[in-house]
């Protein structure tokens, strides 16, 4: 047991890519099967929308949610291997650029640019949320107190209210002065 960090963490992270790899068909992808993981990615977190070009979070997120990144690619490489194939000036890619990237991805991970390929077409963006636990006295009526157990508070006033509460419309003279 007198293995170190980094011998036990590369193994891990071996045994993980030939997981992956275990799980991708044995021919190669269809470019359609590619597009539509990269629209997927594309899109996701657009609001539902369908978009057409990648930002460079969405590509870090589609090489982590396929399982590619380790200590040979991090996030940092993804970064630069996204700024290397947009063009000047662009904060996107297309698919043309993207398939580029995958190209510079391969040569990082040291594996075939259709081995990277089947990884990305096989995976889908994995989403994670909080739920939230139960809160006594939020949830449950009866432990209520105060103005909140009589229905809580209102902006509408029970009693009728208007302007003849608040002045005295009794007989007067000119001045103002009540005629008793």
């Amino acid at each position: 047991r007198a293995r170190t960090w980094g011998n036990r963490h590369a193994r891990t992270e071996k045994s993980a890519f030939r997981k992956k790899q275990s799980y991708t068909r044995t021919h190669i992808q269809t470019m359609g099967d590619l597009k539509a993981s990269f629209t997927a990615f594309a899109s996701y977190g657009a609001g539902g929308k369908e978009v057409a070009e990648m930002e460079s979070k969405n590509f870090f997120k589609c090489i982590k949610d396929s399982g590619l990144i380790d200590k040979a690619l991090t996030q940092t490489d993804c970064d630069l291997i996204f700024t290397k194939v947009k063009t000047k000036g662009a904060r996107k890619i297309n698919f043309a650029e993207f398939c580029a990237a995958l190209e510079h991805v391969a040569a990082k991970k040291k594996v075939s640019v259709d081995e990277v390929k089947n990884i990305i077409s096989s995976s889908s963006a994995k989403t994670t949320g909080t739920i939230a636990e139960a809160v006594k006295y939020h949830d449950d009526k009866s432990l209520y107190s105060g103005v909140y157990a009589n229905g809580g508070p209102t902006n509408v006033d029970r009693e009728k209210q208007g302007l003849q509460n608040h002045l005295d419309r009794s007989e007067a003279d000119v001045r103002g002065v009540k005629k008793h």
